[in-house]
């Protein structure tokens, strides 16, 4: 019988607002305890005192400050450094520039057979001293995940380390049983948000920063307001830019229509308020809140990017350019010219494709082979 693998899993940053569709949260799912002793850890932040730990699971908060984390970082080091000499880690997964550039350094001492590191977008490397530190840093040890095909088509093409054999696309799936047992209906997710009951609702899900998109989305609907007076627009999520995107409203006088929701826990549990779902990111790794909305059974729109065109093309969702306020007024109005009955098929259409593509137990299989690497046991995934 093969041995147990001994895992840690680093994230940045602990949220207790994305605890069901987490990356990370999906990747443990797929992995059995026989097989896997999984160490759970984040470098910032922490869950409120009286959250309750999933039953089984281990979790370390180490809970750095910001400025822990910026310059050398010696603080850091030093405590992850004597953490894995005594935890003894046979793989370690790490999410996010953060916690992987940490272990690029950690590993020529700790030397970790394999290493993990998942990419969750572009831009990452884009510095030149980053892409330095990578071709210097990266060795045997080191496997790489993009959460889509464009993701690791982006690593591969820096040529700084990066290469066809050690890095690999896995395109985020999404728990389609588990976000639609979690789904409230209509009526509660109207109530919940503070929707009108009556209302023709556009829906995005989204961190309310500027690679968004979301102010977008908001001269767009501006601009066909007038000729949907029952049509209002709601947006899940917080951020920085709030404040911002507040003051825009205030400006095109919008306040009665246009819905801030704020950061709701679990935000795929409101998907079922809206009747249209849209994505105007500017850029995406692979755009898990499309997938949320397409449990949702939702037609869908979203920038032509190419993370999210795979998505779309498969969907047969409508698409605009990127930031091209005009391109979204017009999918939108034409989405909403539509009829009820023809919205509800494409909704079902863009549902019977995540059903078909995205499905979960692939995405866990992947994961679990990467993590086995030569080592696999009897059974499990080639």
């Amino acid at each position: 019988m093969a041995k147990t693998l001994k895992v840690l899993q680093l994230q940045t940053r602990y949220n207790a607002a994305d605890t069901n569709s987490d990356l990370g949260e999906q990747i443990l799912q797929g992995l059995p305890a026989e097989r896997f002793e999984v160490v759970n850890a984040y470098l910032e932040g922490r869950p409120a005192d009286d959250a309750v730990d999933p039953p089984g699971r281990r979790q370390v908060f180490f809970e750095f400050s910001e400025k822990d984390m910026s310059g050398l970082r010696r603080k850091v080091q030093a405590r992850l450094l004597a953490f894995c000499r005594e935890e003894r880690f046979d793989v370690v997964l790490l999410h996010r520039f953060k916690a992987v550039n940490l272990f690029m350094h950690l590993n020529k001492k700790l030397r970790i057979a394999r290493c993990i590191g998942v990419s969750h977008g572009f831009g990452e490397y884009d510095r030149f001293y980053r892409r330095w530190q990578a071709r210097r840093l990266i060795d045997e040890c080191w496997r790489f995940v993009g959460v889509s095909p464009a993701v690791s088509d982006y690593l591969v093409s820096l040529r700084c380390g990066f290469t066809n054999a050690n890095t690999v696309a896995i395109t985020n799936a999404l728990d389609i049983d588990l976000a639609e047992s979690l789904q409230l209906s209509r009526e509660q997710a109207r109530q919940a948000l503070a929707l009108p009951s009556d209302a023709l609702v556009v829906g995005a899900i989204g961190r309310l920063v500027p690679i968004k998109g979301h102010v977008h989305l908001i001269r767009a609907f501006s601009a066909l307001s007038g000729e949907y007076s029952n049509v209002h627009l709601a947006i899940i999520g917080g951020g920085r830019e709030e404040a911002n995107l507040s003051a825009l409203v205030a400006e095109l006088g919008l306040q009665t229509r246009v819905h801030l929701c704020g950061t709701r826990p679990d935000a795929m549990r409101y998907v079922k308020a809206f009747d249209v779902f849209v994505m105007p990111s500017l850029q995406e790794g692979l755009g898990l809140a499309l997938l949320e909305g397409m449990c949702g059974r939702l037609p869908v729109l979203g920038s032509d990017i190419p993370a999210m065109r795979p998505l779309l093309d498969g969907a047969r969702g409508r698409t605009f350019a990127p930031g091209d306020v005009p391109a979204l007024t017009e999918q939108l109005r034409a989405c909403l010219a539509d009829s009820d009955e023809t919205r509800a098929e494409h909704g079902e259409r863009a549902y019977q494709y995540l059903r078909r593509e995205h499905d979960i137990n692939d995405f866990r299989n992947k994961y679990r082979a990467l993590l086995e690497g030569d080592r696999p046991v009897q059974g499990a995934p080639t």
